[in-house]
This record gives C-alpha cells, sequence and structure tokens, in this order.
C-alpha cells in the first residue's frame, strides 16, 4: 500500500484507543462481550508493552501491540486493520514490525490469542509461522479462545523450537 507509514506509539495515544475501539465494535459482532478479552488501559504491563499504528496517509488504518507475559515471551494485543484497508499488506508490515521489536527485547517467543469466529486471523497467523498451543493464562477455559506461538529468531538465524 502506497503512503503507508508505521509509528511506535505509547499506550495512551488516542489513535491507538480509536482503532481499539472500531476492533471492539467488530468483535461485538462476533462474540458475546464475556468472550472478549480487552485491552485494560490501567493495566501497569502498558508502561513495558510496545504498540504502532498504521496510517494511510494522515487517516490511522491499522494497530497492535506486543505486552510481555514472562521472561522469553511477549503476547500480540490488539492487532487490527480496518476493513477497507485489508488485504494490502498493512498487517504483514505491522507484524513484522511487532516480531522485531520482540526480539530487540530478546523475547524468544510471541504468543497470541484469537478465536473461531475469525477465520482470516486464523489463515493470517498461520501463515505468518504461527502454530496453534494449549490456552494459557485467562484463556484456559475460554471456548471462544485459540491460541497461538511463534518462536523468534535473530536475524539471519533459523527458527528452531526449543
Amino acid at each position: 500500500m502506497e503512503n503507508l507509514t508505521l509509528q511506535q506509539v505509547d499506550a495512551k495515544h488516542p489513535d491507538l484507543w480509536l482503532l481499539i475501539e472500531k476492533l471492539d465494535e467488530e468483535l461485538l459482532q462476533r462474540y458475546p462481550a464475556e468472550d472478549i478479552f480487552g485491552l485494560d488501559r490501567d493495566d501497569p504491563r502498558l508502561d513495558q508493552s510496545v504498540f504502532v499504528v498504521a496510517y494511510g496517509g494522515d487517516r490511522p488504518v491499522g494497530c497492535g501491540g506486543i505486552r510481555p507475559l514472562d521472561a522469553e515471551s511477549t503476547e500480540l494485543k490488539r492487532f487490527f486493520v480496518d476493513n477497507e484497508y485489508r488485504k494490502r499488506g498493512v498487517a504483514d508490515r505491522m507484524l513484522a514490525f511487532l516480531e522485531e521489536r520482540a526480539r530487540e527485547r530478546n523475547f524468544v517467543s510471541v504468543k497470541l490469542e484469537t478465536g473461531p469466529e475469525q477465520p482470516e486471523s486464523l489463515y493470517f497467523y498461520k501463515k505468518h509461522g504461527y502454530v496453534e498451543i494449549e490456552k494459557y493464562g485467562e484463556y484456559i477455559g475460554s471456548e471462544a479462545s485459540i491460541c497461538f506461538e511463534k518462536p523468534l529468531a535473530a536475524k539471519g538465524e533459523g527458527i528452531t523450537w526449543r
């Protein structure tokens, strides 16, 4: 997509929350509210998180973040591209950006949660090397959750599971 720029933003950035609200609206069309694992604006882990907003010109069109889970793993959170900008490479670029930030912080894997009512997400993550894993953390016991993980390697290294 031409004129696409990625900007790393802090957790309070208004464009980030504008896009998260759009994501939540979309998720509410697919899942009951109790099956949606949102992001708490007051979560202290947000200070250690990295967020990106994608802009098409001056318009915010996509967002996502990584939040530390433990010393080795980070979690992809609130990953979203506005419907009219999908299938234009926005998600690919944001994911590559966030995975690189995770590598820079010495994480060895990225985990994420999505759901069965998001077949486009399931396809996207599998295409990018994520494999389904057992549910973890707050997703244990959730019928609406499918969890994935991808091992990270330093640039130029092969990827292997430990």
